[in-house]
């Protein structure tokens, strides 16, 4: 079978962890590459051994050769590319969010079942490891019906300005950038239930913080302090249909003593940690144990991580796999991630 060709939309920050894993994927190759600073885009194809360089994302899309793409753009324009990539008959991987809205979201669905083509959401901690060993526990009913999850994602200080701040073209701060991960991890080992109602707050309270010394954080490429429109802490209850539920809280700056990241699941017959490090708990002979794998990365491995994505993706372009994270999820995370913001905004609960 001959090597799937890719093109790389958006040459910023996340598109490295793309071209690096297609790079070391025997099965693909890196044949075009866009961003509307070109020197940054012949940067990367210099690197990567890239043919094609483009500065329109449109002119791209216009190539026959190219099978697949990657979407490593601003969130604002997440929506726009796919529905372009998707009706020029290239499979898509986005990055998450899948969009800024349901309306956009229900936009790219639908042209997914027009084209019959296949866009799989950047939900990359759906293909890491620790998160197939839990699947494979709950799959087998070790753990039995999850009923309550919990997450949280917390920086001291961590806004990464530029365009994460600005609410424009990100649709939000740390709730739509990191939130999006530890929620739909516990909402896809949940078993992905319909969501029945939301209780959400979002807070703008300490702004970017570029005030403080003596504590480094990533800064995106185009950081500027003077501008930030995003939330610094959201949290959440979501509740589902089921009556499962998921308590969540994220932040990018907070007067927390230490970085904080949890993501725990609760079910009848045992629980799962998988954050800060992979846990089984579970009950034998009237004792409860906690179990811990033998593994090479007991919390989520960044690089791994999106190699297994990658790889994933490649062999769901060769028609060996369906992906694990469809268009129709992608859709249910931002009916999740709206429904925090209006809950916070209107000061009430939401229902679905």
């Amino acid at each position: 079978m001959s090597k799937i060709r890719i093109g790389v939309i958006g040459a910023g920050s996340i598109s490295e962890m793309h071209l690096k894993s297609y790079h070391s994927n025997p099965d693909a190759e890196l044949y075009a590459i866009c961003d509307l600073n070109e020197e940054r885009a012949k940067a990367k194809a210099e690197k990567y051994g890239i043919q094609h360089i483009y500065t329109s994302y449109e002119d791209l899309l216009a190539n026959d050769a190219i099978d697949a793409i990657s979407i490593c753009t601003w969130n604002n324009s997440h929506a726009q590319i796919s529905i372009a990539a998707l009706e020029a008959g290239k499979n898509v991987l986005t990055e998450k969010p899948l969009c800024t809205s349901v309306k956009e979201a229900l936009e790219v669905e639908d042209a997914v079942h027009r084209t019959g083509k296949t866009l799989q959401v950047g939900f990359v901690r759906r293909y890491a490891s620790n998160t197939r060993i839990i699947k494979s526990f709950l799959d087998n009913n070790e753990l039995g019906d999850i009923y309550y999850a919990k997450a949280s994602c917390i920086r001291r200080l961590g806004n990464p300005g530029g365009w994460f701040s600005d609410v424009d073209r990100s649709g939000g701060g740390p709730l739509i950038d990191v939130g999006v991960h530890v929620i739909d991890l516990c909402w896809y080992l949940m078993g992905r239930p319909k969501v029945k109602s939301i209780s959400g707050n979002t807070y703008k309270k300490l702004g970017n913080r570029a005030n403080v010394k003596n504590l480094a954080f990533y800064k995106a490429a185009d950081y500027d302090p003077t501008h930030n429109t995003v939330e610094d802490l959201a949290n959440a209850l979501i509740r589902f249909e089921n009556g499962a539920s998921i308590l969540v809280d994220v932040s990018f700056t907070l007067h927390a003593k230490e970085d904080e990241l949890t993501v725990k699941l609760f079910g009848e017959k045992g629980g799962a940690e998988l954050e800060p490090q992979l846990s089984i708990i579970t009950e034998k002979y009237d004792t409860i144990l906690n179990l811990t794998p033998q593994i090479n990365n007991l919390s989520f491995d960044f690089v791994a991580g999106f190699q297994d994505e990658i790889n994933y993706f490649i062999e769901v372009c060769q028609g060996k796999k369906e992906t694990l994270s469809p268009v129709q999820d992608g859709v249910e995370m931002m009916k999740i991630l709206c429904g925090v913001y209006e809950s916070s905004e209107k000061g009430e609960e939401i229902r679905f």
